[in-house]
């Protein structure tokens, strides 16, 4: 290494000390803001800490003590509940996002009360005969579980229209609830499809649900909770996925509700199988079944020392393995929430949380990933940082006509902020006209990092397509982040958020959280058929805002990402041979997405990697016939490359979403 050093000329080792020079300039400038942070933030802490310690000294305090007991107590009724929470969200997000929030629910709470089914529809699926025979074998533990939950558990169940079912009963209710096997013996004399069990003591929910496993024979395991209820179309439905789309693994939607379905409030409309989402989050959660075949490969039993999360591991074991996975996009669970249940409060359960932590843990192992899982703000998501497996050469591709302060702000932040030192920057000059931005470029030869490439194709015209591919040939990156020059960087981290994921084999795309100006969501994710053809997932959501179902919080897969901050492997982008030329504005980002998706790789959304963008809410408009003209060619070509893609539809975008929004309401 030594003598490697000495080979050097005396100008390399003049660009390596500046180089060095100025990483160490950037570090101290990191290191001085960080102390000035933690100095400021200490001295916010004491002030706060005072005032709280003579808020709580003072008479008032004291003497209004019986009316937060009052107001407390008030919480626990539903309609007093209800206007405390909104006033907290309100207070959090914003009097406009509350509005969008009370009437997105009420809208989401009378959609999803309504039957998808007609009684004429249910009476057609008792009749239909399959071509293959199937039995499922529904699993329910059961524990102490109240008369009401099991006695309209069980009926449920002899509720479905597909008639060939076993129902198999494990009890490990201690000597205080006989009434629980006596109910269960009296349906399995009515019924000879119900198995019932009495076990000899309760051996915790895996343990218990095991002995479901123990007593079942049919071709299909199907797991439910003993105090929930299945639509009646549940296996009918299950049973179609089977047969016309070859399911070894199938889940639906589901419901949260008190009492019965109709009071249900809380939909989830799932998205197809998703990986990284399901490593975020047990979101396949109910109601799901899957082969007899694909159990055994998976590991035939639960695990006790995952118990609380035994179903997140299970899913995980499952999916690892299974070679058809089906998402139902019809609401056919209904998970009940009452008091001490997870669907009401994970934290009434707080053993859940290590449970699933041991889950992700050992999912990494077995699938071969290194990572940390740590927790998100929100109980029961999480995130995983992953392990880097090198330090790669990133090569930053920023194409760049003028505006040399967006270009300024965007390096600057690039400079002082990033943690990663191992990259380039390439800026693509493309037809400036400013004697002021050629003499900004003179001023970054000093840094050894940055190059300055020229594009022009004589005319010139704009075409971010042929200027990115230029500047991508000119890189020498193992990895390549396309950025837009009006980015500003948030995240000192960013670089390593996105290779986390950008190293994998099988991620072919890393895409970051954007922000207005404003603090709202730019970025998270694009959806395809939104707004007729793309649009992007919570735009103008408050920079807080969790999304819907957690999904402005965790990293996750998206169909495609946009280009003003994305991550994407050189090799990944010689395959897919980089932008479309034909697309020389509009929809190109989404373009290169779906090429990477046709090659079987997946992309993610990371929400880790924060910046903010600054362009105005109204960029884009065609506001001249030639663009308008050039604008509408770009939607044909892209109908004509991707119609089977638009008309499949987004499948991370549950189809009774409307496309006519971005904000995750219903169609």
């Amino acid at each position: 290494m030594q003598d490697n050093q000495f080979e050097l000329t005396a100008e390399e080792l003049v660009l390596r000390v500046e180089t060095l020079s100025s990483e160490l300039s950037a570090t101290e400038e990191q290191l001085a803001a960080l102390r000035a942070e933690y100095a400021e933030l200490s001295t916010r802490y004491a002030k706060l800490e005072q005032e709280h310690l003579a808020v709580l000294d003072s008479q008032s305090w004291k003497l209004t003590k019986p009316l937060r007991a009052l107001l407390d107590l008030l919480k626990r009724f539903p309609p007093f509940a209800f206007l405390h929470k909104a006033l907290r969200y309100a207070r959090r997000f914003g009097l406009k996002s509350a509005f969008r929030r009370a009437r997105s629910r009420s809208h989401e709470k009378k959609a999803s009360r309504r039957d998808a089914y007609s009684a004429e529809e249910l009476a057609k699926q008792k009749k239909r005969v399959f071509p293959k025979d199937v039995t499922f074998s529904v699993l329910v533990p059961l524990y102490n579980t109240p008369k009401k939950f099991l006695t309209e558990m069980i009926e449920s169940v002899r509720a479905q229209t597909y008639a060939k079912w076993e129902l198999c009963l494990a009890d490990g209710s201690d000597g205080e609830h006989p009434d629980v096997g006596e109910i269960c013996l009296a349906y399995a004399k009515m019924d000879a499809r119900i198995k019932y069990e009495k076990l000899e003591k309760n051996l915790g929910i895996s343990g218990n649900t095991n002995a479901c496993i123990d007593m079942a024979t049919g071709d299909y395991i199907a797991l439910f909770d003993h105090d929930d209820l299945l639509h009646p179309a549940a296996l009918y439905e299950f049973m179609v996925a089977i047969c016309e789309k070859g399911a070894d693994f199938v889940y639906s939607d589901e419901n949260t509700f008190h009492e019965t379905p109709k009071d249900a409030y809380c939909p989830h409309f799932k998205p197809d199988f998703a990986p990284d989402t399901l490593r975020t989050n047990n979101y396949i959660c109910h109601f799901n079944a899957f082969s007899r075949e694909l159990l055994l490969r998976a590991g035939k039993y639960f695990r006790p020392e995952c118990d609380g999360s035994q179903d997140y591991d299970m899913m995980l074991r499952l999916t690892e393995q299974a070679e058809k996975i089906v998402h139902i996009p019809i609401i056919l669970y209904y998970w009940r929430a009452h008091r001490g249940s997870v669907a009401t409060d994970i934290g009434a359960k707080p053993y859940v949380i290590e449970a699933a932590h041991r889950a992700l843990r050992d999912h990494l192992a077995r699938v071969g990933l290194e990572g940390e899982v740590l927790d998100t703000v929100v109980p029961s998501m999480y995130r995983i940082r992953y392990k880097l497996k090198a330090t790669p050469l990133i090569s930053i591709v920023i194409a760049n006509k003028d505006h040399t302060d967006d270009l300024d702000l965007c390096l600057r932040s690039i400079r002082n902020r990033t943690t990663y030192k191992n990259y380039e920057i390439v800026i693509v000059e493309n037809n400036s006209t400013e004697e002021e931005t050629f003499r900004y470029y003179d001023t970054l030869q000093n840094d050894p990092r940055i190059r300055v490439v020229t594009w022009s194709d004589g005319k010139g015209t704009f075409n971010y397509s042929a200027i990115n591919n230029l500047g991508v040939r000119e890189a020498k990156g193992e990895y390549v982040i396309l950025l837009n020059n009006d980015i500003e960087i948030l995240s000192p981290e960013w670089i390593e958020e996105m290779l986390m994921f950008a190293q994998r084999e099988d991620v072919g795309a890393v895409g970051a959280k954007l922000y207005y100006p404003d603090d709202t969501v730019q970025h998270a994710g694009i959806g395809i058929g939104l707004l007729t053809l793309a649009g992007h997932y919570h735009r103008g959501f408050p920079r807080r805002h969790p999304g819907y179902m957690g999904r402005l919080i965790y990293a996750h897969n998206v169909s495609a990402v946009t280009a003003a901050c994305m991550m994407i492997p050189r090799r990944v982008w010689d395959e897919v041979e980089g932008l479309d030329e034909g697309f020389a504005v509009a929809f190109n980002d989404v373009d290169l997405c779906m090429k990477i998706r046709a090659k079987d790789y997946l992309i993610v959304f990371t929400p880790f990697a924060e910046a903010y963008h600054y362009e105005s809410k109204s960029r884009g408009l065609e506001d001249t016939p030639e663009k308008r003209r050039r604008f509408m060619g770009e939607i044909d070509r892209f109908y004509g490359k991707w119609q089977d893609v638009l008309d499949a539809g987004d499948p991370y975008y549950n189809p009774n979403f409307s496309l006519d929004k971005e904000d995750f309401s219903l169609a």
